[in-house]
């Protein structure tokens, strides 16, 4: 299973384990992660699951679509790598991906 490495905006790392095909942010509320809250459950409605990819993992994750880039407006702090976790799903090819939370996700 791939390794995630969850980033706090205050430097504390957590790494989780996820089955392929799970999003990030499933990965991550199913281990408790601070930081992603997923109130909507994955269906790219309330952009609770923010997240930054790191610059060297961006071009392992697909591109948004036009429903993710809409919510990504709504974000704090948006960043060029902003993601909703739950539209980044893990493939093999993730394995350390590095994934920062914001301060806030409200």
């Amino acid at each position: 299973m791939p390794l995630i490495i969850f980033k706090s905006h205050d430097g504390n790392t957590q790494e989780v384990h996820a089955e392929v095909g799970t999003s990030i942010m499933q990965a991550a509320v199913d281990n408790g992660v601070d930081g992603i809250l997923g109130e909507c459950g994955g269906c790219c409605s309330c952009a609770t699951c923010h997240c930054y990819i790191d610059p060297a993992w961006v071009a392992k994750t697909e591109e948004p679509d036009s429903t993710e880039t809409d919510m990504l407006d709504c974000v704090l702090e948006p960043q060029e790598t902003s993601r909703l976790s739950c539209q980044v799903f893990v493939t093999d090819e993730m394995d350390g991906i590095v994934v920062a939370m914001p301060e806030s996700q409200y």
